[in-house]
């Protein structure tokens, strides 16, 4: 684990993994650790992975105003990373709503960025997109888990939770929504997330104030970065209706996995770690 101060002060944590360019990743949520990504499919083999922990989550510290979870805060976060770290341009990858952190960064950025690699995101979430997600739970109503995870992700919405553990539980019971298939597999992958303590203040800021109203549409052509769109054929919240609107970014490639939800370094790990390290590389 490695650590850096902010020029606030605060201390922020990321975590260091493989050998090889330095790849920047940023996770989702909001309020999520970088515990998630694991070994982010095993991209660590050709890559120093650089997963940072946003504010507030696995050893980073969080701010002294309990609204300091705007779009805007974790961007000069990821910017004083790069500056820690020495880079005048990096490699980066965002994930969910680490997607969302990577675009804006690179729109204010273009000069600060190498090449970039949307995962999994959206830069809005409007009425074509809710369609999609409820078109996507109700194909589930069949599943054994489907009343309780339906319940659990409307808590979740509704910010019906009080304390981060609570939180924490709410997003387990409501996970099996993001599989294309929930199995064994998926199964075993929630159990190694037992114990993340998100970030409340974070999910709830977001919810309430940022879901349904932030548009990056406006700031997708200042990227002028090589990147690459990439998500699950069957993701119920950022699926190809979400990638779409990344057509704005000049000279974007989208690349689609079918039979794949949410989290796509786990549910298609080779053909992720393939088409990344293929871009990357480029």
């Amino acid at each position: 684990m490695g650590t850096f101060r902010t020029a606030d002060g605060r201390t922020l944590s990321y975590r260091r993994e493989g050998e090889g360019p330095v790849l920047v990743c940023h996770p989702g949520g909001p309020g999520f650790s970088a515990r998630y990504f694991g070994d982010l499919a095993g991209l660590g083999a050709v890559f120093t992975l650089v997963m940072l922990n946003p504010r507030g989550t696995e050893g980073s510290d969080r701010p002294s105003d309990p609204r300091a979870y705007e779009t805007a805060d974790y961007v000069a976060d990821l910017d004083e990373l790069r500056a820690h770290l020495g880079l005048e341009r990096m490699l980066l990858l965002g994930h969910s709503h680490g997607g969302v952190v990577a675009a804006a960064y690179a729109a204010a950025h273009p000069d600060r960025v190498e090449r970039l690699v949307l995962a999994s995101t959206l830069a809005r979430f409007a009425a074509e997109q809710e369609a999609v997600m409820e078109a996507a739970m109700d194909a589930k109503a069949a599943e054994p888990w489907y009343a309780d995870a339906r319940a659990a992700l409307e808590d979740e919405q509704a910010g019906r939770f009080e304390t981060d553990a609570e939180l924490g539980e709410l997003a387990i019971r409501e996970f099996p929504f993001y599989f294309a298939r929930y199995g064994d597999a998926e199964q075993a992958y929630l159990e190694t997330l037992r114990g993340e303590v998100p970030v409340a203040d974070a999910l709830l800021l977001f919810n309430d104030e940022v879901f349904n109203t932030f548009d990056l549409r406006p700031d997708l052509p200042a990227i002028s970065t090589p990147t690459l769109v990439i998500t699950g054929e069957d993701d119920f919240i950022t699926g190809p209706v979400c990638a779409a609107d990344f057509a704005l970014v000049p000279g974007q490639r989208t690349v689609v996995l079918p039979g794949c939800g949410h989290f796509i370094f786990v549910e298609a790990r080779d053909r992720f770690r393939e088409e990344v390290t293929a871009f990357l590389a480029d």
